[in-house]
């Protein structure tokens, strides 16, 4: 059952960004009537691109962790799992943004804590 739960929330990621890139985040981050932030509309349209696809990203860290459970991961091996899919999320707004949201620096923290804590513990 965790496989096929696993399998579901793999698909249900990559569908997500595919679609939701072109059907939905494409076209609104092109609209010239977003909040202007930083100066423009370019930000508003990027953070709303990276928090899009972050959710991808975390409901490919959920699959990750499913498969790991169902695999007899150790809490440990689990604990990097979540720490990688930390780490990877936080790279959406680094580049999406140029760093200009703050979010990557969680992002980055909470997943190193997380690897620490598995490897150092």
């Amino acid at each position: 059952m965790l496989y096929v739960a696993a399998a579901l929330m793999a698909a249900l990621a990559i569908a997500h960004s595919i679609i939701g890139e072109r059907r939905l985040i494409g076209p609104l981050a092109r609209r010239d009537d977003l909040p202007r932030l930083f100066g423009g509309t370019r930000f508003s349209g990027a953070t709303l691109r990276f928090a899009w696809h972050v959710t991808s990203v975390l409901g490919l860290g959920f699959a990750a962790i499913l498969l790991a459970i169902a695999l007899g991961a150790t809490d440990d091996e689990i604990v990097i799992v979540i720490g990688c899919t930390l780490i990877v999320s936080g790279i959406f707004p680094l580049v999406f943004t140029r760093g200009r949201h703050v979010a990557w620096v969680v992002f980055f923290a909470a997943g190193a804590l997380c690897l620490l804590s598995a490897v150092v513990l």
